[in-house]
């Protein structure tokens, strides 16, 4: 059985495929993995956002499909088996993490969300659980099953050795950058007016006994939240920034804090429940305005960093600690920006912001571009400087140049070895049954010798 599986694929649909109003579900069981069953309804699914992608697949490919499901679900059957523990917290995290993103692709508006997709985020959210779960489950698994996998510079070589000349793949122009994210200081007026909003907030809750929930909707600078009443649902420890975190733990049910101070503004938080080490709470923000004075100033104070580093009086590293917005994830890493398609720092220009790519046009490597204004994720205005640390031209796959790639492939191929050695093992003492309908796949028919398959 070769090539059986490279990499364990998502388990879960993409947020695209949660509507189910235009498509009959059809529950039929295709396969029985140990105690997991594969549905025709998942073959199909998983089939349709293949072929999204490429229109021309045939439908043999479901075949493939199965193959990839049958392989997951051994992972958790073993996993369960084997005790891996999941916790309720870290299920929840990643189903929020997939709502979030969901929010941000509709602008934060949960009621647009419904509409779209004919079911609420709560029930979306019960939707995901068990699948969310379950992908948690395989890929500690094969965590498990691939931890010894190391490679050797000599087995890159080796690696590379043996593709063919012919069939090297290609990369595209590159570029690696650093940044420095600047966020724009408020000045004292506007700081004044948010704290007397939200002071007068507080007394309207406090004294006339307004209701939470109303006045959050109607005045808390939180889009995600404020839509829905302040409520940031149940969120473990690290959730939240430390003066929001530290206040809300410190808490009673339904009590409500005094006005909170962060970096994104000023807060009033209720505790509706605690769980353990998760909590549930709303909150109401005020955020201070900056004005375009503010914005001038930001603009005028990153021109003179740039100058400094430009005339060698301060290096990028310096000013990233010195200037850089601590929340972004450069700041963390020496300022270098990674590519949040592929994970590392390089990106071919398609994967570069618009605002990114004029920045650096024609700069050559080391150069500083101008500080540029853009939108950051929370919606605020910031400031940004782009350094070009390298730029790469078109060229086939080379071992010198192209070294890190074709390690982490390299690793990957060795990683699926061991994946198909344990798949082929384990196929050997655990129960496989398959529907008629896929006893005739040929990438399946050694799973089902090995198994001494059944139909169903």
């Amino acid at each position: 059985m070769k090539n059986i599986i490279r990499f364990i694929p998502i388990l879960l649909l993409p947020l695209g495929l949660f509507a189910q109003n235009d498509r009959a579900v059809i529950e039929r069981v295709v396969a029985t993995v140990g105690g997991e069953i594969i549905l025709l309804s998942e073959v199909q699914e998983q089939y349709g956002f293949a072929k999204k992608d490429q229109p021309e697949l045939p439908q043999e490919y479901q075949c493939v499909v199965l193959q990839n499901l049958i392989v997951q679900k051994l992972l958790v059957h073993q996993a369960k088996l084997d005790s891996v523990e999941v916790m309720d917290e870290e299920v929840e995290a990643q189903i929020d993490a997939r709502i979030d993103r969901l929010r941000a692709y509709f602008n934060q508006d949960d009621k647009a969300i419904e509409e779209f997709y004919g079911q609420s985020v709560s029930q979306m959210k019960s939707q995901l659980s068990s699948d969310m779960r379950n992908q948690i489950l395989a890929e500690r698994m094969q965590g498990k099953v691939t931890e010894k996998a190391t490679i050797t510079p000599l087995e890159v070589q080796r690696f590379f050795g043996n593709i063919p000349k012919d069939s090297l793949p290609y990369f595209n122009a590159e570029v690696e950058i650093r940044e420095i994210v600047y966020k724009p200081k408020v000045n004292a007026v506007e700081h004044e007016k948010a704290r007397n909003r939200i002071e007068d907030l507080y007394n309207r809750i406090t004294q006339k006994g307004e209701d939470f929930a109303e006045l959050a909707k109607k005045f808390s600078d939180d889009p995600g939240s404020g839509a829905q009443g302040g409520d940031l649902g149940f969120q473990k420890r690290g959730t939240f920034v430390p003066e929001f975190e530290a206040m809300a733990y410190k808490l009673e049910t339904n009590q409500l804090s005094p006005v909170l101070e962060t970096e994104f503004g000023f807060h009033i938080i209720q505790l509706l429940e605690r769980r353990g080490n998760l909590i549930h709470c709303r909150h109401i923000l005020i955020k201070p305005e900056i004005t375009e004075a503010d914005m001038d100033a930001s603009k005028a104070k990153l021109d003179t960093v740039r100058e400094l580093i430009k005339d060698g009086k301060l290096t990028l590293t310096d000013a990233v600690k010195k200037y850089g917005d601590k929340n972004q994830q450069s700041f963390n890493n020496d300022g270098r920006v990674a590519n949040p398609r592929t994970g590392n720092s390089y990106f071919e220009v398609a994967d570069l912001e618009t605002s990114v790519f004029f920045a650096i046009d024609g700069l050559n490597e080391g150069d500083v571009a101008e500080p540029f204004r853009f939108k950051s994720q929370d919606g605020s205005d910031q400031f940004r400087i782009i350094q070009l640390v390298s730029r790469s031209k078109p060229h086939k796959a080379d071992l010198k140049l192209d070294y890190g790639k074709i390690q982490v492939a390299a690793l990957e191929q060795k990683k699926g070895d061991y994946t198909e050695k344990w798949v082929l093992e384990k196929l050997n003492t655990t129960y496989l049954s398959l529907s008629d309908m896929f006893l005739d796949c040929p990438n399946l028919k050694e799973m089902i010798g090995i198994s001494a398959a059944r139909r169903q």
